[in-house]
């Protein structure tokens, strides 16, 4: 019995060891199996991210290489705005007194001088008013006689003060009345001096108050306008400048003097450049400061007031890795570049690096790599990019 007893100790004892074994060693498979997901859950390795292309292939991809450059990338401000013009170069043309038109004037876009017509009024009052004028005109010429007389003979005692000072209002009267007509005619167009000669006309011209082009033409043959009717406006393009909106948060980067880089709100390069020269010094209620920029020599072509730009002003300069914007490719809504790998007689490998975006500027995108990635002897896929990603994706779902 006791020899019994002592084998089945034996047995219980054997059993625990070899299931303690078995533990340990289920253990370890499930630690080795731990660690394997572990390393799937990795960024996936260059082998898995990586396809060839034949040559056939890479020729009808029209796949083209580049450089991971140096750039210089600034810090930038965006803004938003339109080409305006100096308040002195640009006026509204009407019709002081009002009349009917009687010719069709210029069109928009034709090019004016200053003082020429830009359309011929009729108005019946024009006849009275140079009606008025000359008899004012012929009544001052007596009454400056007479004032000369009657001063001559106060100052010899002949006549009455009550006289010589009745004499001397009407003239001074007279004389308000005489200028005031004068400007009547200014206003109307008329020549003051065409009217001293005897010719009284119904007509009478509007003329351009600056040189430039006509902007807009709101008239048509036989229309009554009234003074407050703007009937042309005129723009002098000599000098037009660039007004920005800045919002508040962006105005401590903005100063006097700073290099902008615009394009139309139709373009892509920022190739146009201008210079700050005014900033606002109160906001709006939509919180937005104007901008005002002067456009460099040269970058003016082509821009009329009122057209959409898009701009953007440099805040603090960094020398980064930057590769063209057009080889960035997103992957599972992350940046990647595709850099070829290898080119042999059987074909070009390429491989899938995940990088960081930066600075976008001019075309260009900053990157950051990651240290471990050993890039420096490939080259950056920069045009069909897109190609390689989509043949990736189809030999990983194979």
């Amino acid at each position: 019995m006791k020899i019994q007893f002592n084998t089945k100790i034996s047995l219980l004892i054997l059993s625990t060891l070899f299931i303690v074994a078995c533990g340990n060693k289920d253990s370890e498979k499930m630690d080795s199996s731990k660690e394997s997901s572990m390393k799937e859950e990795q960024p996936a390795t260059n082998g898995s991210k990586q396809i060839t292309f034949t040559k056939d292939q890479y020729n009808l991809a029209g796949i083209e290489t580049g450089e991971i450059e140096m750039r210089n990338l600034s810090n930038i401000v965006k803004l938003n705005g339109v080409v305006d013009v100096e308040p002195k170069s640009m006026a509204s043309v009407s019709a002081p007194l009002g009349g009917y038109l009687k010719t069709a004037g210029r069109l928009p876009g034709e090019e004016i001088k200053k003082g020429q017509v830009l359309a011929t009024i009729e108005n019946p009052e024009f006849i009275q008013i140079q009606q008025d004028y000359l008899e004012s005109l012929s009544k001052l010429q007596f009454l400056e006689e007479e004032y000369n007389r009657q001063k001559q003979l106060r100052e010899e005692d002949i006549n009455s003060a009550k006289i010589f000072q009745q004499v001397s209002s009407d003239y001074k009267i007279t004389q308000g009345r005489v200028k005031a007509y004068e400007q009547q005619l200014a206003l109307a167009g008329i020549s003051r001096n065409s009217v001293k000669n005897g010719n009284i006309s119904r007509t009478a011209n509007l003329y351009s108050p600056i040189t430039g082009f006509v902007k807009t033409s709101n008239v048509n043959i036989g229309d009554y306008v009234s003074p407050q009717d703007v009937l042309f406006e005129v723009v002098n393009l000599d000098d037009i400048h660039l007004a920005l909106n800045a919002f508040e948060k962006s105005l401590g980067k903005i100063e006097v003097g700073q290099t902008v880089k615009f394009s139309l709100a139709n373009e892509n390069m920022f190739d146009r450049t201008a210079e700050v020269f005014l900033i606002g010094k109160a906001t709006g209620n939509d919180r937005i400061t104007p901008v005002h920029c002067h456009i460099n020599k040269g970058d003016e072509k082509g821009l009329l007031p009122g057209m959409y730009v898009k701009a953007w002003i440099e805040s603090g300069t960094n020398k980064q890795k930057a590769i063209p914007s057009e080889a960035l490719v997103q992957y599972e809504g992350k940046d990647f570049v595709i850099f070829q790998t290898e080119k042999s007689d059987n074909g070009y490998t390429f491989r899938l690096e995940q990088v960081k975006k930066g600075i976008e500027q001019e075309g260009y995108t900053a990157i950051t790599l990651a240290e471990s990635a050993d890039v420096n002897s490939f080259k950056p896929v920069t045009k069909n990019a897109y190609s390689i990603l989509s043949a990736l994706r189809n030999s990983e779902e194979e």
